[in-house]
């Protein structure tokens, strides 16, 4: 274990002096352009999947591989939808190519649609909480491929939060597309790893598994500080956002407004019924068209210069304690328990529990996760 830390910390020198640079897997074409020759491809892309400043389909074409669809998953190919917004199929105005919606009622690739497809390629970039919906995505894909023998090509990118492994583990009772794994809220795993922690526990339908190529990231450990060259979703637009989005995102199935409709979304959050020195009004912007609490003024607090990192349920906690009228605090009970994984989070908080005292009835299942996912990891 020594040897291992040792190692974790002498490659991040090197790597913060600039002397090993980080390579995605789409980055390293070498490796995997020989399995796209002669071949039918599709892929399952947004605006995150580029080389340097090329999206990959761009950079695909322009090396003659045969393109025959792209599959899009929640915000769209672009980027641009809201979240849980219907994404509509389409064409793409660059390259012509048809574009298929992975959200919605169609969120796994049809038989129809894989037609004549020798490959696809998931390459999208994950911020490493278990309700972002990327995952949920791969993990359909995944299925689709297994049930119609068709390889799936992961260019694996680093994961923003990656050196964090906290929060409830999901019970399985509380499975939707905002949570398909009995994983924690941070689980600490590229896609690629995930990918193969999915086949290995054979959480696929009838326990298929999907025949799985992984590009992995060049010098890059689980320790490695990452920021986003693209925004993932219109929401999470810079690394603050991305780092509080954990702790935040229960605050969707509640009264409480997360800032969609700012210019700090996933950095503030607030209430018209609370009196606090802060305030904020959510308007209608692109990618969040119609927000909680729309024109209305919202007292709150700024996270947007909070040094926190990883999972805290301090804000929860607080928001609830804050509020006058407690009964209304949650919403939505069956999307506040999907986004938590549990059905106790909400009956805990109205018996006042502590953050403490609410950890240690997550603390066994958190462990055993914590062993299980060393089988499957690729970078230190």
């Amino acid at each position: 274990m020594h040897i291992r830390l040792i190692y974790i910390s002498l490659f991040s020198l090197i790597f913060q002096f600039g002397l090993c640079q980080l390579k995605t897997g789409a980055e390293q074409t070498q490796n995997y352009l020989p399995l796209l020759q002669n071949k039918q491809i599709a892929l399952v892309v947004n605006q995150t999947s580029t080389i340097s400043q090329t999206h990959l389909v761009d950079s695909l074409l322009q090396l003659n591989i045969k393109i025959k669809s792209i599959f899009a998953p929640e915000h769209g190919f672009r980027g641009d939808a809201d979240a849980g917004a219907h994404v509509s199929n389409g064409k793409d105005k660059k390259t012509g190519l048809p574009i298929i919606s992975l959200y919605g009622n169609n969120k796994k690739p049809t038989p129809e649609q894989l037609k004549s497809i020798d490959l696809i390629i998931f390459d999208i970039q994950d911020v490493g909480a278990r309700f972002y919906t990327y995952i949920s995505t791969m993990h359909y894909v995944m299925e689709a491929c297994a049930e119609q023998n068709i390889p799936l090509l992961i260019l694996d990118r680093p994961n923003p939060n990656g050196m964090y492994v906290d929060g409830p583990v999901l019970d399985m009772n509380f499975q939707s597309f905002v949570g398909m794994h009995p994983i924690p809220v941070l689980h600490g795993l590229t896609v690629g790893e995930l990918a193969q922690m999915i086949n290995g526990e054979k959480w696929l339908k009838d326990k298929i598994t999907c025949n799985i190529t992984i590009i992995p990231c060049e010098n890059y450990t689980h320790q490695t500080k990452y920021s986003l060259p693209i925004k993932p979703s219109p929401n999470l637009p810079n690394d603050q956002a991305i780092a509080l989005y954990p702790s935040l995102c229960f605050f969707e199935g509640t009264i409480v407004s997360v800032g969609r409709g700012t210019d700090k979304p996933f950095q503030l959050y607030g209430h018209n019924s609370w009196k606090t020195n802060f305030s904020f009004i959510p308007k209608s912007t692109l990618g969040a068209t119609n927000p909680p609490l729309k024109d209305q003024t919202c007292y709150g607090f700024d996270l947007s210069e909070e040094q926190h990192k990883g999972f805290t349920l301090d804000y929860l906690i607080k928001a609830y304690q804050i509020t006058p009228d407690k009964s209304s605090f949650i919403s939505s009970s069956s999307f506040f328990n999907k986004l938590v994984g549990n059905g106790i989070l909400s009956e805990q908080l109205k018996k006042g529990l502590s953050e403490n005292e609410i950890r240690k009835t997550w603390e066994t299942d958190l462990n055993n996760y914590k062993k299980l996912k060393e089988k499957y990891l690729l970078y230190p």
